[in-house]
């Protein structure tokens, strides 16, 4: 079986670099990165990963940065983690500065040349993990996948997170996502969902008021969202709204995989004079039941009409029991607060505890 391999930077990942000099050269500077122990024992302990250190320390060795201001500190944070059973099966260590271009400084892959085109090593499913986009580039050059602690980065990255919580869940259950082209005569619809992102929407249906109710569902589900729409508008809305709601159910559906570990249930709340309840089960078993009434024939360019069959359909590809309540007065807010509410509910639903990874429900399937 070939070997995984989790490249791990140290300062900035393990430890939290030091913000004056960025030497950890003292015990009084040794910080560990939040939460980093108790995930790196669990993946050390649960997968089949080897961990690599890969480390560039400027200069290390010269009157700058002498040898005996960095081990004991280095050695220090080594046996700390061996206590957490996480041991290291590499330490990559360039001495060399920025300047000097050597072949083993990162990005550069010198220290690394025993894992490359060597067939008992799977780099595609190896991942390198750092705080800095050389440590992206590291990943390329090595053919890995990067995981980037940052709170948000353009750079192409299987993961970015300042959450050692959430990259031991990625690590352990793997990607939530999905994509969906559903095409007919009526409509061409793409639909691409991560269940695990930050809320980033690219909404397109040819309706306004749609768009504004479908990014409700990522900005507060925490739900990368994207949707696509071409539709028969010069007919009417019905096959828009109703198609779109399959395709972004069949999302649902295949996003969330096998269901281990998900809070599964979920959500109420406010919207100036209206209250707004969405709960949901993933049951496996879609149901609705919609209690919401409204006077106006229209909101936006929605028919008011077409919100019960938007529900009913993305309970059916999503398998998922929707039960949807609202009183109030104002319309806008009434529709707007249903697709709010739902969103929640989504987001407390998927929440995932990888600590108890477990099939939620006592008949052993969903």
């Amino acid at each position: 079986m070939m070997k995984k391999v989790l490249f791990i930077d140290r300062d900035g990942t393990l430890v939290i670099e030091p913000p004056i000099d960025y030497q950890l050269d003292s015990l009084e500077k040794l910080e560990f990165y939040p939460k980093v122990m108790r995930n790196l024992g669990f993946i050390r302990s649960k997968l089949d990963f080897e961990f690599v250190m890969v480390t560039n320390q400027d200069g290390l060795g010269t009157a700058s940065f002498p040898e005996d201001t960095f081990w004991p500190a280095h050695n220090l944070m080594l046996k700390t983690l061996e206590g957490e059973g996480i041991t290291f099966d590499e330490i990559c260590i360039d001495r060399s500065m920025p300047e000097d271009n050597a072949p083993t400084r990162k990005p550069r892959t010198g220290m690394l040349t025993k894992y490359l085109n060597n067939p008992e090593y799977d780099l595609a499913n190896s991942f390198v993990i750092g705080d800095r986009p050389t440590d992206v580039e590291l990943a390329k050059n090595l053919g890995c996948r990067a995981i980037l602690l940052q709170d948000e980065s353009d750079l192409p990255c299987a993961l970015v997170t300042t959450d050692w919580d959430k990259i031991a869940e990625f690590l352990f259950a793997g990607e939530r996502t999905a994509e969906i082209r559903r095409t007919t005569k009526e409509t061409d619809i793409y639909v691409s969902l991560n269940l695990d992102g930050n809320g980033n929407c690219d909404i397109q249906t040819g309706l306004g008021f749609f768009d504004h109710m479908l990014e409700q569902i990522g900005k507060h589900g925490g739900l990368d969202l994207t949707i696509h729409v071409k539709g028969d508008l010069e007919v009417d809305e019905h096959h828009t709204i109703e198609d779109t709601a399959l395709a972004l159910g069949e999302c649902l559906y295949q996003a969330l995989g096998n269901k281990r570990g998900i809070e599964r249930y979920g959500y109420a709340l406010p919207m100036d004079d209206c209250l707004c309840q969405v709960c949901l089960d993933f049951g496996g078993r879609p149901w609705l039941v919609w209690d919401a009434e409204f006077k106006r024939e229209k909101i936006g360019e929605m028919p008011t009409e077409m919100f019960l069959h938007f529900f009913k359909s993305l309970s059916d590809a999503a398998k998922m029991n929707l039960n949807i309540k609202a009183e109030g007065q104002n319309e806008h807010h009434k529709i707007e607060g249903i697709f709010k509410a739902l969103a929640r509910a989504l987001k407390m639903s998927v929440k995932r505890d990888i600590y108890h990874f477990e099939l939620p429900s006592s008949k052993g399937v969903l």
